[in-house]
């Protein structure tokens, strides 16, 4: 049996996800990073994207997370989040229609475009793992 670690993924709301994990692969602001058993400690910033929970007993779960930062200390995954949605709670349809208004969203000035820009991302993300 493989090694695990626990992975929890907690916003102000509720925690999302509290499981052992094999593998966790992090959307840090700057790429991807994977996490596995015995990982030297870790402080990340997290970006907008797909963060990936291969579970011993339910095999891979994939999160929509929306920033914040990760945690790894100790075999202990820590995710903090603004917004995090599991991929069986995401409505394609409705990601596909956000996407369709960031896509519309006025460039008037460098703000604008940076809120233009996230709103894309989450919008991808979403459309990546939503189911149909």
């Amino acid at each position: 049996m493989a090694k695990t670690l626990h992975c929890c993924i907690i916003t102000p709301e509720q925690q999302v996800f509290d499981a052992d994990a094999t593998n966790v692969v992090l959307p840090a602001h700057d790429g991807l990073i994977g996490v596995m058993n015995m990982r030297a400690p870790l402080l990340c910033e997290l970006g907008t994207g797909v963060l990936r929970v291969d579970t011993p007993t339910d095999g891979s779960k994939e999160f929509y997370v929306d920033g914040g930062f990760a945690q790894v200390l100790n075999n202990d995954v820590t995710i903090l989040t603004e917004r995090a949605a599991s991929a069986d709670s995401i409505i394609r349809a409705d990601a596909e229609k956000a996407l369709a208004v960031a896509n519309q969203m006025p460039m008037k000035d460098e703000k604008s475009m940076e809120t233009r820009r996230r709103a894309v991302a989450r919008a991808q993300a979403q459309i990546k793992i939503a189911k149909k």
